[in-house]
């Protein structure tokens, strides 16, 4: 079994659908053998996963600082509630308990984690999955800015081999099990352009 983070959002204020799209993530998690790592929140799309992926039987991981311990409402249920100093270090936790990476629609939390693990993967720090699940198209500026930021030149072509993206939940986690190379970065790389 392998831990799977997933990266989502924390928002009471999304369409309901998200919330669903969450507890089939949670639910098809528990069903393939994994476990779940995350916020540690028991609101919105965090809360959902991680009540449907334990309803299904998965161990759960939540990682949460200790400043919004009370603000977004730690998640007792837990199998294990870790609570860090700071949002740095929540990450980093988050980071080393994972074996991939799925991100839901969300937002700057939600993205601050998704660049920050595309950008690890993309150096070559890690070679554990990342996958984009995105049945309604939200990110679909996020891949238009991308584009046109390698356009430019400020974006390497190996940027892109580095995430996966999904329009469903199954072609998600296909896509978590499967192996993805390791990117290794080279001088040219980085004189070629920033990442």
């Amino acid at each position: 079994m392998s831990a799977v983070c997933v990266f989502c959002a924390s928002s009471s204020k999304i369409d309901p659908s998200y919330l669903e799209l969450a507890a089939e993530v949670g639910a098809e998690l528990a069903r393939r053998g994994h476990g779940l790592v995350s916020g540690g929140a028991r609101v919105s799309c965090m809360g959902a996963v991680a009540r449907a992926a334990r309803e299904g039987g998965a161990r759960t991981v939540g990682v949460i600082p200790e400043g919004l311990r009370d603000v977004e409402i730690s998640d007792e249920d837990n199998d294990e509630l870790v609570v860090t100093p700071d949002m740095r270090t929540r990450k980093g936790e988050m980071d080393r308990r994972s074996d991939a990476f799925l991100v839901l629609p969300g937002g700057i939390g939600t993205l601050e984690e998704l660049f920050e693990i595309w950008t690890a993967r993309v150096l070559g720090m890690h070679d554990k999955p990342v996958v984009i699940l995105d049945p309604t198209g939200v990110y679909e500026p996020l891949k238009e800015l991308m584009n046109g930021l390698a356009e430019q030149g400020f974006v390497r072509a190996k940027a892109f081999d580095a995430v996966s993206w999904a329009t469903t939940v199954p072609e998600a986690f296909d896509l978590l099990e499967r192996s993805q190379p390791r990117i290794e970065p080279t001088a040219e790389d980085y004189a070629e352009a920033e990442l």
